[in-house]
């Protein structure tokens, strides 16, 4: 489904489209489900709604945050010979959010002259929307073709120019699946690129516990409303009455799992309806969901990760401190 388009100069600058077959249905379906396991779970798309969206935004400018900062001092420098390694006409971003450093990597490919066509694939439609203007004003020679939707569910067909195409997935979010989800979402993306296409992944990499676990409990708070606002996301797809402020957030590594989880703690006693489910939850206090899982790697589960779906890693980059790790890899 098209939602929207704009022309300039006689040419579609900017589409967004939205696969939404059966997603309403599948959201609640997953709801469901995960919120009946033993210790219940939100999956962490459902974090990602407009008010969820901004809340990351200013989680990525949080002094206790590294990843972000990291990632865009990385990017700024590997991209120009990441843009002369690849020779992209098109730039697929995964979970584009704001695209804030996404501009590094379309600078550097619209300086060596092949940049034609950006793809950001989000769930947030404001945000998409908002960048996909952004981008058209401030590179007039680049279309964008939005696509909204659950990468996890379609990632096929994606769209290209004639030439290679240059997917990326960045701020570490590879971490947020779990280890079946991130070896079937490789899989699926390698066969939805091409032959002589290329696949740039971010990775947080595993550092000592105490810096960890202040990037997920920042002193402002902005960790906890982000993580607390999933409640009201599932209430609006749900029709549910969860009570944030009947919980609190709670972040931890677990050095077993090598992986950050986010969790909600209910503080007093509640029964939550959720009338679209069917579904009633009742929770003591001490009674926690699992919102979220950050895994954190070494370089050789990340380079093996990619092999096993097919990829060949290319090079890997890393910052100073060791703190991020970005893989580029070839289809």
């Amino acid at each position: 489904m098209i939602l929207d388009s704009k022309v300039s100069d006689g040419l579609l600058a900017l589409r967004i489209e939205r696969r939404s077959a059966g997603s309403r249905e599948r959201d609640l379906e997953d709801l469901g489900a995960s919120l009946r396991e033993p210790l219940p779970r939100i999956p962490s798309r459902f974090f990602y709604d407009d008010r969820g969206s901004d809340l990351f935004e200013r989680i990525c400018e949080l002094p206790e945050y590294y990843p972000t900062r990291t990632e865009r001092a990385l990017l700024e420098r590997i991209a120009p010979g990441a843009a002369a390694t690849t020779r992209a006409e098109t730039l697929i971003e995964i979970g584009s959010g704001a695209a804030t450093k996404t501009r590094l990597l379309l600078d550097a490919l619209d300086e060596q002259g092949t940049l034609r066509l950006y793809v950001p694939f989000d769930v947030a439609e404001a945000t998409t929307q908002r960048i996909g203007e952004e981008l058209t004003e401030e590179y007039p020679k680049l279309a964008v073709h939005g696509i909204l939707g659950d990468f996890l569910a379609d990632l096929s067909p994606l769209p290209k120019t004639e030439g290679h195409r240059l997917a990326i997935f960045l701020g570490g979010t590879i971490g947020n699946l779990n280890p079946t989800e991130a070896a079937s979402f490789l899989h699926h993306l390698y066969r939805a690129l091409s032959p002589g296409d290329f696949f740039l992944l971010g990775v947080d990499r595993v550092k000592p516990v105490a810096r960890l676990e202040a990037a997920y409990n920042d002193s402002a708070g902005v960790t906890a409303a982000f993580n607390l606002n999933i409640l009201r996301a599932v209430n609006e797809i749900a029709h549910g009455d969860f009570d944030p402020d009947g919980f609190r957030h709670r972040a931890f590594f677990d050095t077993r799992l090598s992986r950050i989880e986010m969790r909600l703690v209910a503080t007093r006693p509640q029964r939550v309806n959720l009338a679209d489910l069917d579904l009633a939850l009742d929770f003591e206090p001490g009674d926690e969901i699992l919102t979220e899982i950050s895994t954190k790697y070494d370089r050789a589960r990340a380079e093996a990760l990619l092999s096993d779906a097919g990829f060949s890693p290319v090079a890997w980059y890393t910052d100073p401190e060791d703190l991020y790790g970005m893989i580029l890899a070839a289809r």
